[in-house]
């Protein structure tokens, strides 16, 4: 994490904005435009793109993978525009929380795979290219998103120290906590060996 140095009312701010632009529940108001159904009674029940694929609608799927990547990059890059880097962090931060945490849900968000991915690409796009690679690599070879997902949160502060981005570090290892905890009953399918693989019905 970079020096705070702007003022604690900014930082304020920036979070607030993070906050609400991570909660917006694209998923959700996909799946209700396109009468895909509610999410919430289908597959997993989550909100993110995995789950909008299991409607068969590839569109809407790649649609919410677009959109919840986007609003960890904006608020990302709002607030390095207008504030500086420390304000950036916090906002996106924030927008992870709020992707997770909706306010408009009860709380009960997505995992935070694509708004984490959207986070690093808008940070410093070499690292988001080695966390994609990262998640595509095992992707391939073990056909789980979750370990991939997984995986590729894990490895990014290595990445960030390779690229020479330790001022991202904290945030790094931040982002992962947070990533294994969502994924926390996918960690126990997967020691059990009754994690669904990609394209498996």
């Amino acid at each position: 994490m970079p020096f705070l140095v702007s003022d604690p009312t900014t930082l304020l701010l920036w979070a607030a904005i993070g906050y609400l632009l991570g909660s917006i529940p694209f998923g959700m108001i996909l799946a209700k435009a396109m009468n895909l159904g509610n999410l919430r009674e289908i597959g997993s029940g989550n909100i993110g793109a995995t789950n909008v694929l299991r409607t068969g609608n590839k569109k809407a799927a790649a649609l919410t993978l677009l959109l919840d990547g986007l609003k960890g990059a904006v608020a990302l890059l709002l607030a390095r525009h207008f504030a500086g880097e420390d304000a950036a962090q916090i906002a996106a931060l924030a927008a992870f929380l709020g992707h997770c945490f909706p306010i408009w849900l009860k709380f009960k968000g997505g995992k935070g795979v694509a708004t984490l991915i959207g986070i690093y690409l808008a940070l410093y796009w070499p690292l988001g290219l080695a966390v994609c690679a990262t998640w595509l690599v095992c992707a391939v070879i073990s056909r789980y998103s979750s370990l991939s997902a997984l995986l590729a949160a894990g490895l990014a502060p290595v990445w960030m120290a390779l690229l020479g981005e330790g001022s991202a570090i904290l945030l790094g290892f931040v982002l992962g906590a947070l990533i294994y905890a969502r994924h926390a009953a996918n960690i126990k399918r997967l020691r059990a060996g009754t994690e669904s693989k990609i394209g498996q019905k």
